[in-house]
Order: C-alpha cells, then sequence, then structure tokens
C-alpha cells in the first residue's frame, strides 16, 4: 500500500526504491537510451517548480498534449507534484476540440511536444484568450513569442525557483486520496466531449486490485504506443507499471511496432484490439502464402496446442508433440513479437474471439479486460488461470458489477470517478445511487465472467422488432484476411446490410496469383471474381448467425475509416453516427427495391495502384 494513497507519493516512493535502474527509454537516432528513476524524478521536481515559477498552485488545471515519451510523463508527474490536475488532448484532436477543452477546463497553460502541435494550438490561440503559455517538449527554440517557452526554459524556472525539495514534498505529502488529478476528456462518438473527474484513489485502487491479479515483475519491460491521454494506457501501461518497477520503453509509432517489439523484446504490452486484428491478419497471410507442408505444419501445430494448452494434465505424447511444435511453429510466432513476451493486454474495444483463441494455441497470450474512462479505467479482466475466451474476464477485487433489467452494466467501487465536470445533467445520468450507468450491455456467466455483447445506444432494433448486437457480426466478420473494417447498418430497416473495407494487400496478392488485371484499386474492388468471393466469404463467416442477424446486402471500400477523416475515435472504435451520415447514400441504395445486387462497390475510391503493384 502507498503511503497516502496518491500517485504522487507512490512515484516518490518508488523512485527512492529504484534510484539509478531504468525506467523510460526513448529511441534516439536510431538506439533506445534509458533514463533512471534518480532522473526522472529530478526533472519532474523541475517541472513542478517550473509551473509554480509561472503561478499554477494547487487546483489548477493545466493540459497536456504530446505523443508518447519521456517529456509527457515528467510533465504529467509535473503538474500533480504540483498539486494541480492534468487535462490530456489527444494529438489527433482538431483545432475546435482544441479550443473547447481548453476553454472547458479553464486552462491557463498547456504543453505542446513539437512544432507540429503548437501550430494545431496557435491556429485557434485567437479562441483560447485565457491561455497564458505554451510549453513546447521539443523541436522549438522558444524565441520569438513570449507566450511560448520551451521545456528547457520551464525546467531553467524550476532551477531558479526558491522552493526547497522539501517544500515540495511537503505539498505533495498534503494531497488527499480523493483529490482531483486528472480531468480525462471522453473522445466519444457524437457531441461535445464530457471531462471525467479522476482522482488519485481512481487511479491508485486500480493500480493496486490490477497489480494483485496480473503477473508483474521488477525485471519487466512494457512497450507504450497507446496514446497516454488515453486512460487505459495511462493506467496500465504507464501507473501500474510504475508501480511495480517496470520499465517503459516508447514505440516510434504504432506502425513501427513490429519493429519496436524486436527491439526492445518486451514481456508486457497493452494494446486496443486493431493491433491483434492485424497481427492475425499477417500470420494468416504468412500460411496462405507458404508451401502445402508448411500449412500442413501450422495446421498441426495448432491442433498440438490446442491440446497442450487447454488440458490441464496433457499426455506424455501432447508434451512431445508440444515440444515439436515448439521448435517449429511457436518460436518463430514469439520471435516476431521479440521473444520475451508473457503476454498481451487487450481493452478499449471488443476483442474477436477467434483471434484470442488462435494466438492462445500458439503460446501467445493475450488477456481481455474491458472498462471505460469514468472507471479508471478497468472494471474487469482474464488473468493466469482464470482465462475464458470471449469474456472481459472477472471483476477486480475492489470492484462491483450487476446487470440492470434492460441488460446494462453497473459498476461501484473506489476506481468510479465523481462526475463530469461543469455538467451535473450528464453526471446525474450515469451515476445514480452509488452505481455507474455503463451504457454496455452484458451478462455475468455461471463462473463469474462478464461478458459484453454491445453498447446499449448502439443496438440496432429492426423494423421486425429484432435486437441486433452489431459490434459482434463486425468482429465475426473482420476475422477474415481479406476485410479490413466493417460497419453493420439496419436500424429500423427490414434487414441489415455493411460497409465492408478491404484488406488492399492480401486482395492485391490473391489477383496476382490469379492473374486479375486491374489498374487502380476501384477496378480491383469491382472486378466480379473479387466480389464473388468476398460475398462466399461472407455467406460462410455469418452461417451461425441467426437469419435476422445476417447481412443480406454491403458495399465494398477500399478507403480504411480513419481517425483523420473523423470516422474513428482516438481507440479505433467507428463514430457510427458520423460514418452513417458520411455514408448515407450508399446505406440507403441498399434497401433501394430497385438494387437487386447482393453486393455493390463505392465507385469514388479510383485510388491508382503504385507501379511495383499493378499486374501485367
Amino acid at each position: 500500500m502507498v503511503e497516502n494513497g496518491t500517485i504522487s507519493s507512490m512515484v516518490r516512493e518508488r523512485i527512492t526504491k529504484y534510484s539509478d535502474k531504468p525506467v523510460l527509454s526513448y529511441k534516439e537516432k536510431g538506439t533506445y537510451k534509458d533514463i533512471t528513476w534518480k532522473e526522472m524524478g529530478e526533472r519532474i521536481n523541475q517541472v513542478a517548480l517550473g509551473l509554480m515559477a509561472l503561478g499554477v498552485v494547487s487546483g489548477d488545471r493545466v493540459c497536456l498534449m504530446s505523443e508518447n515519451c519521456p517529456e509527457w510523463v515528467m510533465a504529467d508527474l509535473g503538474i500533480i507534484t504540483a498539486g494541480a490536475i492534468n487535462v490530456p488532448i489527444y494529438q489527433t484532436n482538431v483545432g475546435s476540440q482544441i479550443s473547447y477543452i481548453v476553454n472547458d477546463c479553464d486552462a491557463n497553460i498547456i504543453f505542446a511536444d513539437c512544432k507540429k502541435t503548437l501550430d494545431q494550438i496557435l491556429a485557434v490561440r485567437h479562441k483560447m484568450p485565457q491561455l497564458k503559455k505554451v510549453i513546447v517538449c521539443y523541436g522549438w527554440n522558444g524565441e520569438g513569442d513570449e507566450q511560448i517557452i520551451s521545456f528547457e526554459q520551464l525546467l531553467s524556472l524550476g532551477n531558479n525557483n526558491s522552493c526547497s525539495k522539501k517544500e515540495l514534498d511537503q505539498l505533495g505529502a498534503s494531497l488527499s486520496p480523493d483529490d482531483i488529478m486528472s480531468i480525462v476528456y471522453t473522445s466519444g462518438t457524437t457531441g461535445n466531449p464530457k471531462g471525467v473527474m479522476l482522482s488519485h484513489r481512481n487511479f491508485m485502487s486500480n493500480v493496486e486490485d490490477c497489480y494483485q491479479v496480473m503477473d508483474i515483475r521488477e525485471s519487466d519491460t512494457c512497450l507504450s504506443f497507446l496514446p497516454l491521454s488515453h486512460v487505459l494506457e495511462r493506467m496500465a501501461g504507464y501507473y501500474l507499471m510504475l508501480f511495480g518497477g517496470v520499465r517503459i520503453a516508447f514505440a516510434e509509432s504504432f506502425q513501427k511496432v513490429p519493429n519496436n517489439l524486436v527491439e526492445v523484446k518486451p514481456e508486457l504490452v497493452v494494446s486496443v484490439p486493431r493491433l491483434y486484428e492485424k497481427m492475425f491478419a499477417s500470420v494468416k497471410k504468412s500460411i496462405t502464402d507458404g508451401s502445402w507442408l508448411k500449412r500442413k505444419i501450422f495446421s498441426w501445430a495448432l491442433s498440438v496446442g490446442e491440446s497442450y494448452r487447454c488440458d490441464s494434465k496433457p499426455s506424455s505424447f501432447t508434451r512431445l508433440q508440444h515440444k515439436i511444435a515448439n521448435r517449429l511453429v511457436y518460436e518463430k510466432i514469439r520471435a516476431k513479437v521479440g521473444g520475451n513476451l508473457r503476454y498481451f493486454v487487450s481493452g478499449g474495444a471488443p476483442l474477436a474471439q477467434e483471434i484470442g483463441e488462435f494466438f492462445y494455441k500458439l503460446g501467445v497470450t493475450i488477456y481481455e479486460g474491458y472498462g471505460l474512462t469514468e472507471t479508471a479505467p478497468v472494471l474487469a479482466v482474464n488473468f493466469t488461470k482464470h482465462l475464458k475466451f470471449g469474456t472481459v474476464g472477472h471483476p477486480l477485487p475492489s470492484v462491483k458489477i450487476k446487470i440492470s433489467q434492460d441488460g446494462e452494466i453497473l459498476a461501484k467501487g473506489p476506481n468510479v470517478a465523481a462526475g463530469y465536470y461543469k455538467n451535473e445533467q450528464a453526471t446525474g445520468d450515469s451515476f445514480k445511487d452509488g452505481w455507474f450507468y455503463t451504457g454496455d450491455i452484458g451478462m455475468l456467466d455461471a463462473d463469474g465472467f462478464l461478458k459484453i455483447t454491445d453498447r446499449k445506444k448502439d443496438i440496432i432494433v429492426t423494423s421486425g422488432g429484432k435486437n441486433v448486437a452489431p459490434q459482434n457480426i463486425e468482429n465475426i466478420l473482420k476475422s477474415d484476411k481479406y476485410i479490413s473494417q466493417v460497419f453493420v447498418y439496419g436500424d429500423k430497416r427490414k434487414y441489415l446490410t455493411a460497409l465492408v473495407v478491404l484488406n488492399l494487400e492480401n486482395l492485391e496478392e490473391y489477383a496476382r496469383r490469379r492473374n486479375i488485371r486491374y489498374d487502380s484499386v476501384g477496378e480491383l474492388a469491382a472486378n466480379r471474381k473479387i466480389q464473388e468471393k468476398i460475398n462466399v466469404r461472407i455467406d460462410n463467416l455469418q452461417k451461425d448467425l441467426a437469419s435476422y442477424e445476417q447481412i443480406k446486402k454491403f458495399k465494398l471500400l477500399t478507403k480504411e475509416f480513419s481517425q483523420e477523416d473523423g470516422e474513428l475515435t482516438p481507440t479505433l472504435k467507428i463514430k457510427r453516427k458520423v460514418v452513417t451520415k458520411k455514408y448515407s447514400d450508399l446505406l440507403d441504395s441498399m434497401y433501394n427495391p430497385q438494387d437487386i445486387s447482393i453486393f455493390s462497390l463505392n465507385h469514388t475510391d479510383s485510388q491508382p495502384v503504385p507501379q511495383r503493384q499493378r499486374t501485367m
């Protein structure tokens, strides 16, 4: 237990305990470099003292808009040490969202990681009259604008502050577990985001609960790449790792995660399902493209893995087979994730059951959990000896879960937020009689495992009165190697339809093998053979679904839904109302009686194929 139950006290204790042990790693000029606990502690104090020199006092809100890097950590912990409240902002937020958050939380200081982020802030500076200082972490020399200073200048202000470290420690010790530590604005799918008020107690209770059930060791390294602005990475990939004395290595970007996994060789990784979906597609493609013998060996290894890992007492023969399969297959799979990985953690969105089971058979375990920003964030998680695929695990020790009459998941515990900042109506709607109403639909099975079926507000009700959970169907279809993303539609309609985003890399490889000629991805997707293939594969994938859950028509898209186009949240969940509005013509066309086709193409996508990929 931490002395006074605050994140700042926990960090101070760990700095004293670990001192010269590496805690943060970042890549510079092609090489990973380490920062020790002692060095991090010195920077945290300098940031805190620097902020105090700028006039920051306890309770002030300070915004932080940055990619994952050591400066994010030092800024966050410096803000907290000064008694202020950290308000993180996603880098993907546009100008209007930035100004809304800064104004709503009444911040007058904001950290920006680089010149690009600074330019985003300056573009809307006229909309934020109370903003006094922008602190740029790197890539800017701090000249030419008195309102802007560099991170180094902030540290210099801290060094020159007459306040002593002892006084700073006293300030930290005076913090209460119930003091608001951070206001995290939910990404949301429509409308303005809500600022979730999270206290030290909220975070610390979640850290201690997760540490109790998860296998975390001082010798571990965790690769960090989900945005620290998101509460999942903030708690599970950062505060929890600090609590356990784990070294945190920052990936260069999401795109470079495969390379960084091999370089860093982490034991622990926290991610949203998108990473595992891409890994799944990559492994499946590698096997499909291999020889007949390679496919046979892989299929055999999967079967052996299932027998070995799903049997509490495997036979001597099964153990021998497992050793052989390990040498032929499993070791090669684990090498692609660094070779040292003990487990992945998945959260932020539903993970397809097939993907979890697939990697488990190969010796790579993905522990799926569940939570929300309002719960700091974890409510339930699968963990060692308590693992059931298709569920999000058992509730944490301090968490209580119950299911309302209409199927909504309700949660209670010390990790549940106090409410939304300056938004009494939204607080009253979601926090009632000590319970938080999650907005998710689910059930607790006979063994106490929680299963999520859908978002309450995303449930599709067909014109025939059938309730359908679109995310379940989307996950089933996304398991196909030729499909990248799926959006299921059909509220108040006679039947379900879908927008299907093609996995162009795999599809182009298929076209080359079949000698299908095309000059653009639009032409490829319009090819009758391609459309028929996708149709057959979708039919096979949904054959076990009820008739009213099956997709009757679909449109093919060649451009992925993205954050840049406003179609995805920062945690890569589809903004259903945005996509519905943007593709309304395509969606409506599938309910036109004159449209007798099973599938059709979004003809607006006609991107040329790079010369090296064209068929001859």
